[in-house]
C-alpha cells in the first residue's frame, strides 16, 4: 500500500473507533470542512464542524433505536491514490450487542491532505434498511 493510502487508512480506522465510541470530537478530528455526504440522491453539506456535531446527536439516537452496538470495516481498499487525494472503497457492517450482523453496506470515501493532514472530505453511503433512519433522515441545508 502506498504511503498516502496507509496514512489515510489509519485516519479511517481512527474515525471508525471514534464512531463506535460515539466520540464526536474524535470524528471531527478525522474530517475536513467543508464536508459533504451523499445519501440516496441527497447531498448533505457542512461548512464547519458545528453542524456536524449537532447531526451526530441525531445519529446516536437513531443507532440506538435500531439496536446498534458497533460498526466494523469488512474491507478497506484504496482504489485511486494521489499525493493529496485518495478514494477508499469500504464495506461496513453494523452489529448488535450479541455480535449479530444486521446491516452490511458499501461506502466510498474521499480523503484529502490539507496542511499536511489527511482527513475525510466526502462520503457516500449505500446504507439501506436502517431502522430509525440512522444517518439517512437528517438533512442539512447549506450554511448550517
Amino acid at each position: 500500500m502506498s504511503e498516502p493510502a496507509s496514512d489515510l487508512t489509519k485516519s479511517f480506522k481512527r474515525y471508525l473507533h471514534a464512531f463506535n465510541q460515539r466520540d464526536v470530537e474524535g470524528l471531527l478530528a478525522e474530517m475536513h470542512f467543508p464536508h459533504m455526504r451523499l445519501v440516496d440522491d441527497v447531498f448533505q453539506r457542512w461548512e464547519t464542524s458545528d453542524g456536524m456535531a449537532e447531526m451526530e446527536e441525531f445519529v446516536t439516537k437513531s443507532l440506538k433505536s435500531e439496536g446498534w452496538h458497533t460498526s466494523e470495516a469488512k474491507s478497506i481498499e484504496a482504489v485511486q491514490v494521489g499525493p493529496e487525494k485518495v478514494h477508499l472503497a469500504n464495506r461496513m457492517s453494523r452489529l448488535k450487542e450479541d455480535g449479530t450482523e444486521y446491516n452490511t453496506f458499501d461506502t466510498p470515501w474521499i480523503f484529502t491532505k490539507v496542511d499536511g493532514r489527511w482527513g475525510v472530505r466526502f462520503r457516500s453511503s449505500f446504507l439501506k434498511n436502517a431502522v430509525g433512519g440512522a444517518g439517512t433522515d437528517y438533512l442539512v441545508e447549506e450554511g448550517k
